[in-house]
């Protein structure tokens, strides 16, 4: 018989494992949520029962311990990695689950939901194209941050959703952030000179996702001169130069649309590869 709905045996778990969920995403760390949705039989927990898991092991709440809630525990980071939620079933009487002792002689059904907080964008230049790109990736659910050297163009009334907006040496300012991993970072600067000294900066860095405007000739110029200073080529090849979707975007709006675009795609996880402007160096002369 199925059991009906019930709240857990502690209700302190969820009292935690909610307020845990929440101040994750409001710092911008992601984790998963497991939830038990189904329960047939005698098992460790009800139905509602929850635990939070964080990409690093960390867990906050339960949902009745042993070898299942590891194997739930493995499964929550993977969700968090590929941002996929899943459905998974235990039967308290397999194999797996009387290595730990706990026989109870039931099934339970567990539920796995990843919550990822809006990511980071940062927008390596306050110009036409940056502006554009501000606006429409906020719409998008990103969080800005503009880092630029000129107040005129990085302030408050061009960017009045900005997390963050930075007025100081570009690049000298990169060197010093700590970009966090999950981070987005669109370096679409004023010059050719300010493109290759922001890129320097970052193309070693791990990052979810590092695009750089301008056109082919322009990349390989700038490619081949970090080449030349040393840097591997496995850091340039993961860059999204040209950036953006081929759309045939001309107008900074337009071009901030591809952008926004092929950001959403690495995102979800797709394939870009048919739509993109990326373009590999080595394999391709202009």
């Amino acid at each position: 018989m199925t059991v009906p709905f019930e709240y857990p045996h502690d209700y302190r778990v969820n009292d935690e494992v909610l307020p845990a969920a929440a101040a994750a995403l409001e710092r911008g760390e992601p984790a998963a949520l497991v939830t038990i949705v189904r329960s047939v039989g005698s098992t460790p927990q009800r139905v509602g029962a929850k635990m939070l898991v964080f990409a690093d092991g960390r867990t906050i709440g339960t949902i009745g311990g042993g070898c299942y809630e590891n194997d739930a525990l493995g499964r929550a980071r993977e969700a968090i990695a590929t941002g996929r939620p899943a459905l998974v079933k235990y039967d308290l009487n397999d194999d797996f689950v009387e290595e730990s002792g706990l026989i109870c002689g039931g099934q339970m059904e567990v539920y796995i939901d990843p919550i990822a907080p809006a990511p980071p964008l940062y927008v390596i230049g306050a110009g036409h194209v940056g502006h554009q790109l501000a606006r429409v990736a906020a719409d998008a659910g990103f969080r800005i941050h503009v880092v630029d050297d000129r107040e005129k163009f990085a302030n408050a009334e061009r960017f009045p959703g900005a997390d963050q907006i930075v007025v100081d040496d570009v690049p000298a300012w990169l060197h010093r952030a700590e970009i966090p991993a999950s981070a987005y970072v669109a370096i679409v600067t004023r010059g050719h000179r300010y493109d290759l000294d922001a890129l320097r900066a970052l193309a070693a860095r791990d990052v979810r996702y590092l695009g750089l405007i301008g056109s082919r000739a322009k990349i390989v110029r700038i490619f081949d001169a970090l080449e030349a200073e040393g840097l591997p080529v496995e850091c340039l090849e993961r860059i999204h130069a040209p950036i953006g979707l081929d759309l045939g975007a001309i107008t900074p709006a337009e071009i901030a649309v591809s952008i926004v675009a092929e950001m959403i795609a690495v995102r979800h996880g797709r394939d870009v590869s048919a739509l993109s402007l990326k373009w590999n160096k080595h394999r391709e002369k202009c």
